[in-house]
């Protein structure tokens, strides 16, 4: 690559309309990332344990000083049915959305995506009492 293009490399919005084929080493799982398998033409995150690094304000700026691990908090799903991993900055806190990739690791997506129900805000050994409070019987048999 030469001087002019590398140069073109760091401007300013740059990675919104060219594509990343660039390999690197997990922060956090230690997994070389390799383009390949992704299904898209920006990797942004390990396919192995979902994190991410914080290098963007805004997708593709590259202009973020963070450079904080984004973990993975939660998936979301857009109108078109795509999923979406929610990312936190450990360092700064930020909150971020990126697609998920071909390749990503499918059971640690299902973990998180179930993450809120097998561990919801309340006791669990106390359902009964809590819909009982609400009006109900605070029985799980059907009549």
């Amino acid at each position: 690559m030469n001087r002019e293009n590398k140069r073109k490399q760091y401007e300013k919005g740059y990675y919104k309309t060219h594509a990343c084929k660039d390999s690197f080493t997990c922060k956090v799982c230690g997994r070389l990332v390799v383009a390949d398998g992704a299904g898209s033409d920006h990797r942004n995150h390990c396919p192995n344990c979902l994190s991410s690094l914080h290098v963007d304000d805004e997708p593709g700026d590259r202009q973020a000083d963070c450079g904080g691990v984004m973990e993975p908090v939660g998936v979301w799903v857009r109108k078109s049915g795509e999923w979406a991993i929610i990312h936190r900055c450990r360092q700064c806190g930020k909150f971020s959305s990126n697609r998920i990739a071909a390749d990503d690791n499918p059971m640690k997506l299902m973990s998180i995506a179930m993450k809120p129900l097998t561990q919801p805000p309340f006791p669990l050994d106390r359902i009964e009492e809590m819909t009982a409070l609400m009006g109900g019987d605070g029985s799980f048999t059907r009549m």
